[in-house]
């Protein structure tokens, strides 16, 4: 149990944002989660993560023994494109969710880590998420970064918040898009409509998306994408508001194609960030898949 008596220097800070500086091992998420499990009370009493702490409250702060990994390793085969003691990172195939989820226990990116890093990965993100700092749709491939030890965990996830990870994108767009580059800035929340999709909403979080045209052939458009933003399917749902939806995006367009494609065409092509310990500038980058490499050339006759 630890204990924390405000002082002046903290008063009306939000508790959520509090926490992970009275104790750094603690993400804002994992502090949202442990007021909502009631394993921090304010005063002896359950709050809200908007609360603003006042003079004088206590913070009683409980952290439960993190529970052993239940998510089966499995012997998939991973594509590397860099590794050393503190992060790894792969290069993700179309088709390959990230992390368990409900009816999705197997096959997926953290059993194949599992496997191949055993007990050498970050426990921040739990049982289910152990590593994983950011993710990529189902049907996204390209790199993706994972954390091995908690330390690098928590620098990464620093570094996304702040905007400092430079992520770049490469996708094939229905259309041909006038102008040679332009900023999507629509704010993006679920859906009203349906629960799975997200849609733009004034009242949605924040989402800037900067594209580049790298070619155009009849009647598509293939586009470098940059997001400032994270957001769930932010590029997907961008690039289909302004009217050029991904080519196989079966969610965010009629999914229809002549290339046969199921799953958007985007690929995260490369990542730009600090190295979580050494703080030395990495760039790992990841080649376009095989099927997206023949699309362009059958484009291009």
């Amino acid at each position: 149990m630890e204990k924390y008596k405000i002082g002046e220097e903290n008063v009306n800070c939000r508790i959520d944002k509090l926490i992970p500086i009275l104790n750094k091992n603690i993400t804002r998420a994992m502090a949202q989660k442990l007021l909502e499990d009631e394993n921090i009370l304010v005063n002896g009493s359950k709050i809200k993560s908007s609360y603003k702490v006042k003079l004088d409250d206590e913070i009683c702060m409980q952290i439960p023994e993190p529970k052993e990994t239940e998510i089966i390793a499995e012997n998939i085969p991973l594509e590397v494109l860099y590794e050393d003691d503190d992060i790894i990172a792969i290069n993700k195939p179309k088709g390959m969710v990230v992390h368990p989820a409900n009816g999705n226990y197997t096959g997926t990116l953290v059993n194949a880590l599992l496997y191949r890093c055993k007990d050498s990965l970050s426990g921040i993100g739990g049982q289910i998420r152990p590593g994983i700092v950011h993710r990529l749709d189902k049907d996204t491939s390209g790199v993706i970064i994972v954390a091995k030890n908690d330390k690098a965990h928590l620098n990464l996830s620093e570094q996304i918040k702040n905007h400092k990870v430079k992520k770049t994108y490469i996708a094939l767009v229905r259309g041909n898009i006038p102008n040679d580059e332009a900023t999507i800035d629509m704010p993006i929340g679920r859906s009203k409509k349906d629960r799975k999709k997200m849609d733009i909403d004034k009242n949605g979080k924040n989402a800037i998306t900067h594209f580049k045209v790298l070619e155009r052939f009849d009647g598509y458009t293939l586009l470098k994408v940059n997001i400032e933003t994270g957001r769930t399917h932010q590029i997907r749902v961008h690039l289909m508001t302004i009217g050029y939806p991904i080519v196989g995006d079966i969610v965010y367009s009629n999914g229809k194609n002549p290339f046969k494609v199921t799953g958007q065409m985007l690929h995260a092509k490369s990542i730009e960030f600090k190295h979580p310990i050494t703080g030395e500038n990495m760039k790992i980058e990841a080649p376009l898949p095989k099927y997206f490499e023949d699309v362009i050339k059958e484009l291009k006759k």
